[in-house]
């Protein structure tokens, strides 16, 4: 059976918009999308006809969490009970997918897990395409400096957070241990971070050859590493050791953005998180807020040369407070836009691109193109003509997820 979607708008992810177009998907795929006056005829087996504003691709976000945490301090993952935890994840996956994201690359969490509960049909929720546990070196982002070394492993491994690995063997380790789960990718600490207690976001954490170690082990499975970095040396460094993605990228200065393109490294810049996070100063705890505020304005100064360099772009929000953040993904557009991206390539960020985050495990998504995953979504207006569609679930009127309509 197939469905028919005829629209006044039609965004394909990658291209020209199409003025009055059609989508016919069946078992899963997308047979059809172009201009309505080309479309096929309806055919005996045709299901349903469904008349929509704009349909494009379903959304991706290629930074998110699924930990459950209530609250914007990872201090409060120590205290956390795995099941409420889990059960506040089932939530914010479904309003996931009811703000249009049909795909989530979740970059450290218990997304991994979640995600065969979302296969099974038991859950409702974007596509999850997981990393595990993030690895991270002793003291470095991933840990939590203010609780005993014994404890802090203990709770990683309950929580599947993080991973704390020193030297070769150790990393190597860590990686078999996220592939032995099916990461579809390997995330690691590059630099310090924000949220983490006492290391510094400018400092590079694992060495060149732990990194190199990690990206050639990662390589003989065919995945790719995401490369948490905010300051230059950890971003040169993942760069020259062959990371895929740098995520944040808050130093990225000229140099950086040409050794990017040189390499062909991707940049995952998630502003979304740094806003979102520094208008909630009273609710963090006082280090982060500081170590926002330093690196707020190096970001947004960033992202521009990166946009400017022609550094590859994909879009992902950096979510991970449960019940606050969920569901307004989308207004990542809008700070792509804000940084020096067109409407279309903001888009193309959100969707066609997305999947190349993924490397080799990419699927055919992001695109309205036949024979692409049938994971499409409708909104009630324009988005090119009215930018406020953007982060508000209310204007998403369908999502379908291979085929299915999930709204």
């Amino acid at each position: 059976m197939s469905i028919r979607i005829v629209a006044d708008t039609l965004l394909p992810g990658r291209g020209d918009p199409v003025e009055g177009g059609t989508v016919i998907m069946a078992f899963g795929e997308i047979v059809y999308a172009g201009p309505t006056a080309d479309a096929p005829g309806h055919s005996a087996d045709e299901e349903e006809v469904v008349e929509v504003a704009t349909v494009m691709p379903g959304l991706w976000d290629c930074h998110a969490h699924f930990v459950g945490l209530p609250a914007a301090d990872l201090e409060a993952m120590a205290a956390a009970d795995i099941v409420a935890a889990s059960a506040r994840a089932v939530d914010d996956a479904r309003q996931c997918i009811n703000a249009g994201v049909t795909s989530v690359r979740e970059v450290g969490g218990i997304g991994i897990r979640l995600a065969q509960a979302i296969d099974e049909g038991r859950v409702t929720g974007p596509n999850i395409y997981g990393a595990g546990r993030i690895l991270s070196t002793t003291g470095g982002h991933g840990d939590i400096h203010s609780l005993p070394l014994d404890f802090v492993h203990e709770i990683t491994c309950n929580h599947t957070f993080s991973i704390l690995c020193d030297g070769v063997p150790e990393v190597l380790k860590a990686v078999r241990t996220n592939l032995r789960m099916n990461a579809r990718l390997i995330k690691i600490c590059a630099s310090g971070g924000v949220m983490s207690e006492i290391d510094h976001p400018i400092h590079q954490q694992f060495s060149d050859e732990e990194m190199r170690a990690i990206v050639d082990e990662a390589g003989r499975a065919e995945r790719v590493v995401a490369a948490h970095c905010h300051g230059k040396p950890g971003i040169m460094a993942a760069i020259r050791n062959g990371c895929h993605t740098i995520e944040h990228g808050s130093f990225i200065d000229e140099e950086a953005a040409a050794a990017m393109v040189a390499a062909g490294t991707m940049f995952v810049p998630t502003r979304y998180v740094i806003d979102a996070l520094l208008s909630q100063a009273d609710m963090l705890p006082r280090y982060a807020y500081e170590k926002g505020l330093m690196i707020a304005g190096a970001h947004e100064q960033a992202m521009k040369i990166a946009i400017a360099a022609g550094v590859k772009i994909a879009a992902g929000c950096d979510i991970f407070v449960s019940g606050q953040m969920y569901g307004s993904n989308s207004m990542e557009i809008v700070h792509l836009i804000n940084a020096g991206m067109t409407d279309l390539e903001a888009i193309e960020a959100m969707t066609a691109t997305a999947p190349e985050t993924l490397g080799p495990q990419a699927p055919n998504s992001g695109q309205l193109v036949a024979g692409y995953d049938a994971d499409v979504i409708a909104l009630d207006t324009n988005p090119l003509n009215d930018r406020s569609v953007w982060g508000d679930a209310d204007r998403v009127t369908h999502v379908w997820k291979a085929g299915v309509q999930q709204k």
